[in-house]
């Protein structure tokens, strides 16, 4: 029983630990922390809703494992008991590795933007607390090799002086 009980602590711990991971741009790794970022202009050509698929790091498949093995190994005698536990540790592992893609998969979002160049970008991220609608304008901010899009801050001064007037 305190078998059963150290093994059903672990799958619990990774199954919610496999849960944290996000690709929410409301959440700013920290490596992206102190870390200059680039800053571009655009606007929202179209958004349209994606599924981010969950990951398989194996936590949940070899916590499945563990869990099936030790359940099966419960059931019948001796003989019994060997062909249970490597059944359970199939169906286990099987079951496991499809809780943790569950429980990492993602609501996110399509953006398409255009620069001021008039190149396009589709970028994709998870739905964070910013919504986006055709002709938005947003700012794409490129951080250590990934980017995010959010709305683009009022601006206070003008981008480039006004020129003279001349006497």
């Amino acid at each position: 029983m305190k078998r059963l009980m150290i093994v059903a602590t672990t799958a619990a711990a990774a199954a919610i630990l496999g849960a944290c991971a996000t690709a929410s741009p409301d959440v700013v790794s920290p490596y992206a922390v102190q870390q200059a970022s680039t800053v571009i202009d655009a606007v929202v050509l179209s958004v349209r809703p994606v599924t981010i698929g969950g990951t398989q790091t194996g936590i949940g498949a070899a916590s499945g494992v563990a869990l099936g093995s030790v359940a099966g190994s419960s059931v019948g005698g001796y003989r019994d008991s060997f062909a249970g536990a490597i059944v359970g540790a199939i169906v286990g592992g099987v079951v496991g590795n499809s809780i943790e893609r569950s429980a990492t998969t993602q609501s996110g979002q399509e953006i398409i933007v255009q620069l001021r160049n008039g190149e396009r970008r589709a970028i994709v991220q998870a739905v964070g607390n910013e919504t986006f609608a055709t002709g938005d304008s947003v700012i794409l901010i490129y951080t250590g090799g990934r980017v995010r899009v959010t709305k683009a801050p009022v601006t206070l001064m003008p981008a480039s002086p006004a020129p003279a007037a001349k006497p």
